[in-house]
């Protein structure tokens, strides 16, 4: 009998070896319309050590510390941690399927019985009973098991699903990290521009409340007419009305700040409430070439991972129309004395071969429904790599147009400010008229404005452009290539 048994293992697990469905290959970038090169800017190989911590480049320790803390605390991450430990449980519970599925139980107790009989009298009168009544004992222990024979790869094919969804969920963690830093970024760098934008529009405030003055001054004593007082106060006013709304786009972007690291607005970024600079962009950033971000890119990774999957349930749903063979045994005893349990052990094993006569096409459909899913599965990985490709294209252009931006708006405010400088003392003299000077005051705050939004949409497009490759996550723990074997 036990030649006999392992015979039967022994094929089944030869059997095994041959899964039902295509076996997995990851498309080629021509497949995925992937170019040689970006259109813009020159290829520059770029490293996971540039990728992972890219944000130190701005060179900000207050930034890089909110980023430490986000990355430890921000709900969003925890959420994706706990389901990566689903997943992993899930491939835990899939891979348990290999293995005999054994069970036992046991019991014991005591039977009592009575058997009614006749009556007599005593010597005394009194009445005994001459009936009988005993107790016995009982004792039985068994066992089963059963073994579900891998013939045609279901569950090797199942397995192979788990561990690619698996792999999935550790890209979607790292997804989540890498769009969790770039939005730290962004309004990070947003709340300092706010804070540039206050200081500018004070500063102006400052300047033409004494050019209101001086108007004022002018008209009192008779130099001018009222045209020049009205036209400062209304300068002055519409100055004044920016500052409000500056404050509460700066306290949102400090809201946003709070709540991406874990923490309730308001005392969480307090020490943020004190003016710094805008970090200042680097000049060299290395893009690497457009197939790269097959590589870099975690939610790219993932879709990648998911069309593993779904290849991978094809021949799950393609082995179920294969018999399917079964090894089952038991082992029971029982006694009337526990001494006696192991006196007599009986038991048997027992194979079972199954296999779908007619279900009306339930299972062809099956197939065809899971081919239907890989395809669309494929679809979704051509334009994750599409949309992967927009992204760093748009980067790259945002990047190259804020820096002329910069570059000309530099060149304006110099020019502005000058400008500035020449008419507050003119008019100061009595040789321009408050139109000219109110008019170099509004082109020099523009400038001024200008000028810093340029710097920091600079900053941004820098942080747009590093999301867009990837980068943010390659020094994260636990990283999803080491789960995809």
């Amino acid at each position: 009998m036990r030649y006999r048994i392992a015979w039967i293992a022994g094929t089944a697990l030869s059997l095994s070896a041959c899964a039902a469905g295509p076996d997995y290959r990851p498309p080629q970038a021509a497949a995925l319309g992937v170019p040689a090169t970006f259109s813009a800017g020159v290829a520059t190989p770029v490293s996971d050590a540039d990728l992972a911590s890219w944000w130190t480049r701005l060179n900000d320790p207050t930034l890089s510390a909110l980023i430490d803390r986000a990355v430890a605390d921000n709900l969003d991450i925890l959420a994706a941690q706990a389901r990566l430990r689903q997943a992993r449980e899930s491939l835990a519970q899939t891979n348990a399927a290999f293995l005999p599925q054994v069970s036992g139980s046991a019991s014991g107790g005591k039977n009592y019985r009575s058997q009614a009989g006749g009556t007599r009298v005593d010597g005394n009168g009194n009445v005994i009973s001459t009936g009988a009544s005993n107790w016995s004992s009982s004792y039985s222990g068994s066992a089963s098991a059963s073994w579900q024979i891998d013939l045609f790869g279901e569950l090797a094919r199942s397995s192979e699903a788990a561990r690619a969804d698996l792999a999935a969920s550790g890209y979607d963690l790292a997804n989540v990290r890498m769009t969790l830093i770039a939005e730290l970024v962004t309004n990070y760098v947003q709340a300092r521009l706010g804070q540039e934008q206050l200081r500018i529009a004070r500063t102006s405030q400052q300047v033409q409340q004494d050019n209101y003055n001086i108007a004022n001054w002018r008209l009192q004593a008779g130099l001018v007419s009222s045209l020049d007082e009205n036209q400062a106060r209304a300068q002055l006013a519409q100055t004044s009305a920016s500052i409000p709304q500056i404050e509460a786009n700066l306290k949102a972007s400090l809201n946003r700040i709070a709540v991406l690291t874990g923490q309730a607005p308001g005392e969480a970024t307090r020490a943020l409430e004190t003016p710094a600079p805008i970090p200042v962009a680097p000049v060299q950033i290395a893009t690497g070439i457009p197939a790269d971000t097959l590589r870099q890119r975690p939610d790219v990774r993932s879709t990648e991972r998911a069309l593993a999957a779904a290849t991978a349930r094809i021949g799950v749903a393609q082995a179920q129309l294969y018999p399917s063979l079964g090894i089952s045994g038991n082992i029971g005893t029982t006694s009337n004395a526990f001494k006696d349990l192991f006196s007599l052990i009986t038991g048997g094993v027992f194979a079972n071969v199954a296999q779908t006569i007619f279900d009306g096409g339930r299972l062809a459909s099956q197939v065809r429904a899971q081919r239907a899913a890989t395809d669309g599965a494929f679809a979704a990985y051509k334009k994750s790599v599409l949309t992967a490709l927009e992204d760093v294209e748009n980067a790259m252009a945002s990047l190259s147009s804020a820096r002329e931006r910069k570059a000309q708006f530099t060149i304006a405010y110099d020019a502005s400010n000058s400008a500035a400088i020449i008419a507050r003392s003119q008019y100061q003299a009595g040789l321009v008229d408050f139109q000219t000077l109110s008019t170099t005051e509004t082109t020099l705050l523009n400038a001024r404005n200008s000028l810093a939004a340029a710097r920091s949409d600079e900053v941004l497009a820098i942080a747009q452009l590093y999301n867009a490759l990837g980068g943010g996550w390659q020094s994260m723990d636990n990283r999803p290539d080491e789960q995809r074997r």
